[in-house]
């Protein structure tokens, strides 16, 4: 069984970000899927995994982890501020470490 699933992620990341009320960022698989496969291909092309113990883990793995923790927000092209993130899927930007 793969851990976490996908539904287990969906209420990680949409129960940070929505408010009562709003529609959630992250409404179907697919979308979850789209995230965490641009979040992967950020930490290939040379990003820093926000996660201890990633060395060695797939970059895939590491996104998983990165999402279900928290690390990473997930933005909507609405929201999205430059031009490379206005993509028309949802983008994925790293979160400021405390």
């Amino acid at each position: 069984m793969i851990h976490p699933s996908y539904v287990e992620l969906m209420q990680v990341v949409n129960s940070d970000q929505t408010e009562i009320g709003e529609e959630p960022v992250i409404n179907s698989r697919y979308s979850i899927v789209i995230a965490t496969a641009k979040r992967a291909r950020q930490i290939i092309g040379g990003d820093e995994p926000m996660i201890a113990k990633a060395a060695g883990r797939k970059p895939l793995s590491v996104a998983v982890q990165e999402l279900y923790e928290g690390k990473v927000k997930i933005v909507g092209e609405d929201d999205a501020i430059d031009e490379v993130t206005q993509a028309p899927l949802d983008a994925v930007t790293a979160m400021d470490s405390l």
